[in-house]
């Protein structure tokens, strides 16, 4: 395989030649026209050239044989199935793990809570649950926000833990790289194998003592953040259900883990709506890994459709290219671009999520060639999980006023088609309303109903609603069900609308100064001279 540089694309060629039964699947060059895969594809190749020249043997051969044996000679398959344990001991590879330390060191698991005191963390949470229930909410309840899809934040969603979503195909390593996190072992840890082992929403969480908590129980604790799931029927709470394990990652962080998309199954053959309950989570992951195996880069509908909703949380999804250890190196770079080049339809922004390589279990790796780079990129990741912990506050209030937003366009929108309503509703036994109603509904264009909403001053075109949910919407609750934008004021508490743009506007960005200044004040200092301060929030949701 040939690395190219054209213009601003980085091309692989892909050869004809066959590798035992495997064929390349694609001919001619790949070109990724963004210039940070370029950097991220330069990078890997360099890391893995350098660890191949300085770890291959090196071996003299006389001049009249060294083209027959470079002729002859085939990439032998990985010899390493040996391993020595802590004591000096050889053993079959199969029987011993990697050690977990470096997970406890990069996760600060021996340290109580965050760099933060505990006591300004409660208070910030609890001005942030003042400022959305006194300032947000009631514009969503007066103009019935949820039944666009969007329930009410409950305290404990504000209250919970960060989350980190895993997603991906079947059977690409998503419940193992979970059991290596977290340390399970034997009959706690999370099934997996070859063929398609999880068919099950799980959240791993933190409890007492190991035990397994139903879906229904779940739903119905108003001290966890998972009552919402409700609306999607026992169909899907059948489905769900949470670990409880007592161990320090998970004072910290919840892991959610995913059945397994397969592309040949209809979603309804599911038993719920799989998509809408993928993208409940997504809305309140802090932290998404998309998880995939290297015999498995093809993309399917299921898969094109995750994506589609993910679509506005580029910032919080990790790209992990598992099992790396299980290719030969002479296919790893081209895996990685084939990889690139599936996904890149799929995610339209300007720097693409970050890619993690290696492989994400306990057992130690099959390639011991790429062994530094593949816990270079493990370490990589851990630093980068542990950053979105410390980061968690940035990202409730992030949320939450990224909530506000989409309640205030929707008010304002839904004050518009009122407006039109009142506008050119027909005099009373001179037309029917219905008919009038149903026109603006239907011909939003028509009434310049979305160009009036974006004349708002704080209102952007991308974050307009789609025409069509308000057909649905509308469907359900009537237009005239609604009052006016300029009546909804009260003597004491003011008007909704400047409420929620305080909160916007004002509230939250103060609150999150606070953090900010709080965070700066409380660097780790070590013992060699020098304190380690909080850099930009490069993991804070949209």
């Amino acid at each position: 395989m040939a690395a190219h540089s054209m213009g601003r694309c980085f091309c692989f060629a892909r050869t004809n030649e066959r590798r035992g039964k495997h064929k390349s699947p694609n001919h001619g060059f790949i070109c990724q026209p963004t210039s940070r895969p370029i950097i991220w594809v330069a990078t890997l190749a360099l890391l893995i050239s350098s660890v191949s020249c300085k770890d291959a043997p090196q071996q003299k051969t006389p001049p009249s044989e060294a083209s027959s044996s470079q002729e002859h000679t085939k990439p032998s398959p990985p010899s390493d199935k040996t391993a020595t344990d802590k004591h000096g001991m050889t053993l079959p590879i199969d029987t011993i793990s990697r050690s977990r330390d470096h997970i406890f060191d990069l996760l600060n698991l021996d340290r109580q809570g965050l760099l933060l005191d505990a006591k300004f963390v409660q208070d910030s949470i609890e001005k942030m649950k003042n400022i959305y229930h006194l300032s947000i909410e009631p514009m969503a309840e007066a103009y019935k926000f949820e039944t666009m899809g969007h329930p009410a934040l409950s305290d404990g969603e504000l209250d919970a833990k960060p989350m980190v979503l895993f997603l991906g195909p079947w059977s690409a390593g998503k419940s193992t790289m979970i059991n290596y996190l977290v340390g399970l072992e034997d009959e706690q840890r999370l099934p997996t194998g070859a063929e398609p082992t999880t068919a099950d929403f799980t959240v791993v969480m933190h409890g007492s003592q190991y035990r397994s908590v139903e879906g229904l129980v779940l739903a119905t604790d108003g001290k966890r953040s998972f009552g919402s799931l409700e609306r999607f029927g026992n169909g899907f709470l059948e489905r769900f259900y949470g670990m409880e394990y007592p161990h320090k990652m998970l004072e910290k962080v919840t892991l959610v883990d995913t059945p397994g998309i397969i592309e040949n199954r209809k979603q309804q053959e599911r038993g719920y709506p799989f998509n809408e309950v993928c993208e409940w989570f997504m809305d309140r992951a802090d932290l998404i890994f998309v998880v995939f195996d290297p015999t498995k880069l093809d993309v399917g509908t299921e898969l094109e459709s995750t994506f589609k909703r993910l679509k506005g949380r580029e910032s919080q999804i990790r790209i992990i290219m598992n099992k790396a250890d299980t290719i030969a190196p002479n296919e790893l770079m081209r895996v990685y671009g084939a990889l690139f080049w599936n996904l890149a339809p799929l995610i339209n922004v300007t720097e693409p999520p970050r890619v993690y390589v290696g492989s994400f279990w306990q057992k130690p790796f099959q390639l011991q060639t790429y062994k530094d780079l593949f816990l270079s990129e493990e370490k990589s990741l851990l630093i980068d999980l542990n950053n979105m912990i410390e980061n968690q506050l940035h990202n409730k209030i992030a949320t939450v006023r990224r909530r506000a937003k989409e309640i205030r366009t929707h008010a304002v929108t839904v004050n518009e088609y009122l407006k039109k309503f009142n506008r050119n509703k027909p005099i009373a036994l001179m037309g029917n309303p219905e008919d009038t109603m149903r026109d603006i509904v239907q011909n939003p264009d028509k009434y310049n109903i979305f160009k009036t909403v974006l004349a708002h001053a704080n209102i952007s075109k991308y974050d307009l609603p789609d025409p069509e949910e308000f057909k649905t919407f509308f469907a359900i609750n009537p237009i005239d069900s609604f009052q006016p934008l300029e009546t909804q004021c009260s003597y004491f508490s003011g008007c909704l609308l400047d409420r929620i743009e305080q909160a916007i506007s004002i509230d939250l960005p103060k609150l999150l100064e606070s953090i900010q200044k709080e965070s700066g004040l409380s660097g780790e200092c070590s013992t060699q001279g020098g304190c380690i301060q909080s850099e930009k929030n490069m993991y804070s949701k949209p």
